[in-house]
């Protein structure tokens, strides 16, 4: 007999999901009862939580909503309970896609939605709580950028290259814990990048690019290594499921790590560019301010050169009175001469203070890259 695609003999018999088509990728549905409980829950508060913030006399934009709750418990749905999650234990690549979308896609649209700030706004009582927290020492260092990129990379990728890979379909528990924790560094990455919420510590967006970048990285080096690695992973435990309609193992693990490599990329490379476009805009709201800064120095300085001269000719004027005054007695009458000197007295005062310019003093120009 021919060997089926999976490499297993076709004399086993297979009990998984059928043949996977382009109609299973919309019809194959499957239900998660931990993971649909906890988006419903998150679903629900955020709503209930919107509408108390508008009830306040407060604003939330519809458009953070949808984001949150279509977009961001969307992929989370679609990572868990749709084709993805029927396939998972089946086809290397679902399971791959599964991580992208809940490691990078469903964690960047969740925060997007600002759930901190609604709960700050909604729950005062809880909010300052969660702001104590947000700003002391340990959060600082626990969101430190090197560290939140390296574990959005390390945390998977420890998954896929150990034990763990083949735990979650040995053990419920096990996989529902899998998906929080790999949906937890990319929460934490997008929060403090995206600085849409309170964050510990508010970097550079200079700093943001260079992290994201080394995100982009991170995941073609991720996803380049599923492919080059010439054993099959979790080989036992795919055999033993024997899909038997293709593609083979291995050729499923190169479509896995490309899937790794591309997807996370096409999410990496637009939030890079987002960030180039948030640095931008600071760069123009500083500009602005530096200017305005600048306007309303130059006129301070104008109007204390102006009265300078002015106090000066009235210093020179009650001089040469007193002076005239003096000589009357004398036959003197040479006491008139002190108003110019008193002039050119007071504008070399007043211009004392511009000799240095403007930007040798500026902390914004002068620490602009020595900020932590």
């Amino acid at each position: 007999m021919v060997a089926l695609a999976s490499g297993v003999s076709p004399d086993l018999a297979y009990t998984g999901p059928p043949k996977f088509t382009l109609t299973q990728a919309f019809t194959a549905w499957t239900v998660d009862v931990p993971m649909l409980v906890i988006v419903l829950a998150l679903g629900c508060w955020y709503l209930l939580s919107a509408r108390k913030v508008r009830r306040q006399g407060g604003q939330w934009g519809i458009g953070r909503t949808f984001t949150f709750c279509v977009l961001g418990l969307g992929f989370w749905v679609i990572a868990t309970m749709s084709w993805v999650g029927v396939y998972q234990s089946a086809l290397f690549y679902a399971r791959a896609t599964q991580t992208v979308l809940l490691v990078l896609l469903a964690p960047l649209f969740l925060m997007m939605g600002k759930p901190i700030t609604l709960l700050i706004e909604a729950q005062p009582g809880i909010g300052g709580r969660v702001e104590t927290l947000i700003h002391s020492r340990v959060a600082k260092v626990a969101t430190f950028p090197a560290i939140t990129t390296l574990l959005l990379i390390a945390v998977p990728m420890s998954m896929y290259f150990t034990s763990w890979y083949t735990a979650v379909f040995d053990s419920g528990a096990v996989r529902e814990l899998t998906y929080l924790i790999l949906m937890v560094p990319g929460l934490v990455f997008f929060w403090t990048l995206l600085r849409v919420d309170p964050v510990p510590k508010k970097y550079p967006y200079g700093v943001a690019m260079w992290i994201t970048a080394a995100e982009v990285v991170g995941d073609a080096f991720f996803g380049i290594a599923i492919i080059a690695d010439q054993t099959i992973l979790a080989a036992a435990h795919y055999h033993a499921v024997g899909y038997p309609f293709g593609p083979s193992l291995a050729t499923s693990q190169v479509l896995g790590g490309g899937i790794i490599w591309i997807l996370g990329d096409a999410v990496g490379l637009p939030f890079l560019a987002v960030q180039l476009i948030q640095m931008m805009r600071e760069d123009k709201v500083e500009a602005a301010e530096i200017d305005a800064e600048l306007d309303a120095r130059d006129t301070a300085r104008a109007a204390a050169r102006a009265a300078a001269r002015a106090a000066a000719r009235e210093a020179a004027r009650q001089t040469a009175k007193a002076a005239a005054l003096a000589s009357a007695g004398d036959g003197n009458g040479d006491g008139d001469s002190g108003n110019s000197d008193g002039d050119r007295a007071a504008e070399t005062d007043a211009a004392a203070d511009d000799e240095r310019p403007w930007w040798e003093t500026d902390p914004r120009i002068t620490n602009r890259y020595n900020r932590a």
